[in-house]
């Protein structure tokens, strides 16, 4: 890895707030941890931590490109990450295409139909 292009993948999710507030969004925790770790490693532990709502929130506007995910998956960055993280990245952008959530949202769900 170099550190040019650790030093761009950083900056690029650093730019990932202003754009999520020109939608009415400001990812405060998800900046402060790309400050305190870097863009990679916040990256990284974001793509397995269920929960996050910054791609949904940019699913929603229809700018899932804009997202950490997106970053993650582009040719230039693909090194930066293991097969394993890129999967996973792959995985929930898929999600998006469908309009399935991320795994921490919390969805009603039925479980004796005579009592709905």
């Amino acid at each position: 890895m170099t550190k040019s292009l650790q030093a761009k993948f950083h900056a690029d999710m650093l730019a990932l707030y202003d754009h999520c507030a020109r939608f009415g969004f400001r990812p405060v925790l998800f900046r402060r941890l790309v400050i305190l770790k870097g863009g990679v490693e916040a990256a990284k532990e974001l793509v397995f931590k269920p929960g996050t709502t910054g791609l949904e929130r940019l699913m929603d506007a229809g700018k899932s490109e804009l997202s950490m995910e997106a970053a993650m998956v582009r040719a230039q960055y693909r090194s930066l990450f293991t097969p394993l993280e890129i999967k996973e990245a792959e995985k929930r952008l898929e999600g998006t295409a469908t309009r399935e959530r991320s795994r921490g949202r919390l969805t009603a769900t039925v479980t004796n139909p005579k009592q709905a």
